[in-house]
C-alpha cells in the first residue's frame, strides 16, 4: 500500500514536471500559452506538495494559479487592450518586489513554525518569498522576474532533495538553467523590438 502511494506520487511528479518543462520553455520564448501548461502543472503540484507537508509551497502554488490567470490576461490585453511588451522594472516595482519577498517570508515563517507541522519553516518560506515576487514580475512581463525566480530555485533545489522529491528537484535545476537563458532571450527580444520601433519611426 505504501509502495503504491509513492509510485503514484512519483508518477504525478513526472506528469507535473512534463507540463512544467513545456511551460518554462514557452515562457522563455515569450509565448503566452505558457500559462495554460503552467496551470496544469500547478494543479498536480498541489497534491504532491500536500503529501510532502510543504505548506508554504502549497500557498505559493495557489498564488501561482491566480497569477497565471492574471498573467495570461495581462500579457494578452495589457492596460490598453493590446499585448504588453517586455520591459525592465521601475524603481517602484523593485521596491514592491523586495517588499513582497520580506512580507511573504515573515508571514510564512511565523505560520509554518507555530501553526503547522512543517519541519523546514524558514527554508520553505524563503523559497516562497522570492517565488511570489518573481511570479508577480513575470505576470507584468518584467525582465527581473528571471532573477527573483532563480534565487527561489537556488534555495528550492536542496529543499526538494531533502524531502526526497528528486524529480521535482531535477525540474528545478532545469528551471534554473532555463531561467538563466530566459533572461538573455528576453533581453534580445526587447532589443529587437526597440530596433523595429526605431526603424519604423
Amino acid at each position: 500500500m505504501i509502495e503504491d502511494f509513492f509510485i503514484n506520487l512519483t508518477w504525478l511528479q513526472a506528469l507535473g514536471t512534463t507540463f512544467g518543462v513545456v511551460q518554462v520553455l514557452l515562457a522563455r520564448k515569450n509565448n503566452i500559452h505558457n500559462y495554460l501548461f503552467g496551470i496544469a502543472a500547478i494543479l498536480i503540484s498541489l497534491w504532491v506538495l500536500y503529501q510532502s507537508r510543504l505548506y508554504a509551497d502549497i500557498i505559493l502554488n495557489l498564488y501561482y494559479l491566480v497569477m497565471s490567470i492574471y498573467g495570461w490576461f495581462y500579457w494578452r490585453f495589457g492596460r490598453q487592450e493590446e499585448e504588453t511588451p517586455i520591459s525592465y522594472a521601475s524603481k517602484s516595482e523593485h521596491l514592491k518586489a523586495l517588499g513582497v519577498v520580506l512580507g511573504c517570508f515573515t508571514v510564512m515563517s511565523y505560520w509554518l513554525r507555530f501553526h503547522t507541522n512543517s519541519d523546514v519553516p524558514f527554508w520553505d518560506a524563503g523559497v516562497s518569498g522570492f517565488a511570489w515576487a518573481g511570479m508577480w514580475l513575470m505576470a507584468k512581463r518584467k525582465m527581473e522576474n528571471w532573477i527573483f525566480l532563480n534565487i527561489s530555485n537556488t534555495i528550492s533545489i536542496p529543499l526538494l532533495i531533502y524531502k526526497e522529491l528528486y524529480i521535482y528537484a531535477g525540474l528545478t535545476i532545469f528551471l534554473f538553467i532555463v531561467g538563466t537563458s530566459g533572461y538573455f532571450k528576453w533581453r534580445k527580444i526587447m532589443k529587437d523590438d526597440r530596433r523595429q520601433q526605431v526603424a519604423s519611426a
